[in-house]
């Protein structure tokens, strides 16, 4: 998706200020002010999935409220992967919400599409129901503008996922400019294979280390998992993009298929993806990326790479 109307404040310049009315806050144009990154405090790190509003009935509050962000620490599911010390990938985690709404200040409802990039190396992730409420939380609150809407959501989730995000606000005078496309690259599911394992085997993985290194790029419609806390299932495409031993095709396509009941969060079945693939069959450059249909209006689209390809084209595949 390419920004067609963006602002980008920087996150560190940013204020908010609030004053009351008789319809809630108004948020007005923000004012300067220097701003360290936030510590994470110590009730976060506390976190869990099975805390947060997932498979809870949940009042839907319409006046802005960022308490309603439920950030959760990345190390916990990075710990079963043995990710400790120096990350072995950089990436990001791109969101798009496509239900954004707000009042401008003389009341009529605004409506744009925001797209959310949090990178990889912040300590939290942002659990996907509460970010939607939050995102709702703005559907009857004045706020002065884009610069001062971006204001607001660029610092609460920053503040949430621990680290800056590049926040960029689509109008819909633009929307006609936005483009769709599919992940690139040669298609795994053209195979027929027989599979009875639907949970990760990372033993599927195997690859040629007899032979000379090859640079290729593959994609599979197939990916699958569900919910950590609710078991629903979350719908995907994946890329992955190596320099290599050759990887078993047949052997990937059973892996990725193995996580139609694996009940993880995409940001988490990306990592391991990433890590299974680099330990078993050890490419010395390594990209994988995953498009998530939408749920609630929103998307999340992780990317793990461990060499530099440019950031991620942002195009929104015909499922989402």
């Amino acid at each position: 998706m390419t920004p067609t109307s963006c602002c980008t404040c920087n996150v560190n310049a940013l204020k908010r200020t609030g004053r009351a009315s008789g319809f809630g806050k108004v948020y007005d144009t923000p004012l300067c002010r220097s701003r360290a990154a936030p510590a994470l405090p110590d009730e976060i790190m506390n976190n869990t999935p099975d805390q947060s509003p997932l498979g809870k009935s949940s009042a839907y509050q319409t006046q802005y409220a960022p308490e309603l962000l439920f950030p959760i620490p990345r190390q916990q599911k990075r710990d079963e992967l043995a990710i400790q010390g120096t990350m072995p990938f950089f990436g990001l985690d791109i969101w798009n919400a496509y239900e954004l709404s707000w009042l401008n200040m003389r009341g009529k409802p605004q409506v744009a599409i925001a797209t959310i990039s949090a990178p990889a190396d912040s300590p939290n992730i942002v659990e996907s129901k509460s970010f939607k409420l939050y995102l709702n939380s703005f559907n009857q609150t004045r706020v002065a503008g884009v610069e001062a809407l971006v204001a607001l959501l660029r610092e609460d989730l920053s503040n949430a996922f621990g680290a800056p995000v590049h926040i960029t606000i689509t109008e819909p005078e633009n929307f006609g400019k936005l483009k769709m496309g599919e992940l690139e690259g040669l298609s795994l599911d053209r195979m027929d294979i027989e599979v009875d394992d639907y949970s990760p085997a990372p033993h599927l993985l195997t690859a040629n280390f007899n032979e000379a290194p090859v640079e290729e790029t593959l994609v599979s419609n197939l990916l699958k998992s569900n919910c950590l806390v609710t078991g629903q299932p979350d719908w995907g495409s994946v890329q992955i993009d190596y320099v290599g031993p050759q990887i078993d095709q047949e052997g990937l396509l059973r892996y990725l298929i193995g996580f139609r009941e694996h009940n993880e969060f995409h940001e988490q079945c990306v990592e391991r993806i990433f890590m299974d693939i680099l330990r078993q069959c050890k490419p010395t450059k390594l990209a994988v990326y995953a498009r998530y249909t939408r749920r609630g209006g929103l998307d999340i689209n992780p990317w793990r790479a461990n060499f530099s390809t440019g950031r991620p084209h942002n195009l929104r595949g015909a499922r989402q």
